[in-house]
């Protein structure tokens, strides 16, 4: 899924706002600091639903009075669709890293709407259809519609993560600066003996 995810971006045509800007240098970081703001803020918000729906998934999603085995297959094949759905929703956000309107353009880009679909449909026949082979459960129509519910969050989530300011110099250059002064600090406390 990661793969059609990639591609789906790399589809994407550069926009006229991009084409204004000046060009970035060799050495310059491929990911900025916009993208990263962007990457935690997704990140924390997936790691922390799928880490709640691990531990707690079973309570949860009221699968206590099922076997075991069913209740964890049922509870991970959640968590399997809940990531896909949050990855899928994520793509969106990751089109225009510095804009609220993620979706300006996107029906222009044909290639990146039927990656989406090709996703979508193959996330359903893994789920629904082809659960011997991938060691899925089907889910109910009540789970696809919770899973995408905690996907669609991801939208929003983005919005109020790009209202967070985002410094200028690189990310890389304050870890280099935090790297080095303690090396100085420990030369000068007379710690070298």
């Amino acid at each position: 899924m990661d793969t059609l995810g990639a591609l789906a971006l790399a589809t994407e045509p550069p926009t006229d706002q991009l084409m204004m800007r000046q060009p970035v240098g060799r050495r310059e970081p491929l990911v900025t600091n916009i993208m990263w703001r962007n990457l935690i803020v997704q990140a924390l918000y997936q790691v922390t639903i799928l880490i709640v729906l691990n531990f707690g998934g079973k309570s949860i999603l009221h699968l206590n009075n099922e076997t075991r085995v069913r209740a964890d297959k049922v509870k991970n094949t959640f968590i399997f669709n809940t990531f896909v759905f949050c990855q899928i929703f994520n793509e969106f956000n990751a089109r225009k890293p510095d804009e609220m309107n993620v979706f300006r353009g996107v029906t222009k880009n044909r290639l990146f709407m039927g990656i989406v679909g090709i996703t979508l449909i193959l996330q359903i026949l893994i789920v629904q259809f082809l659960g011997k082979f991938f060691k899925t459960d089907r889910l109910d129509w009540q789970l696809w519609l919770v899973s995408i519910g905690i996907a669609f969050l991801s939208w929003p989530l983005a919005v109020v993560g790009k209202l967070i300011p985002v410094p200028k110099t690189p990310l890389g250059e304050y870890c280099r600066s935090c790297l080095k002064k303690p090396s100085r600090e420990r030369q000068g406390d007379g710690s070298h003996r």
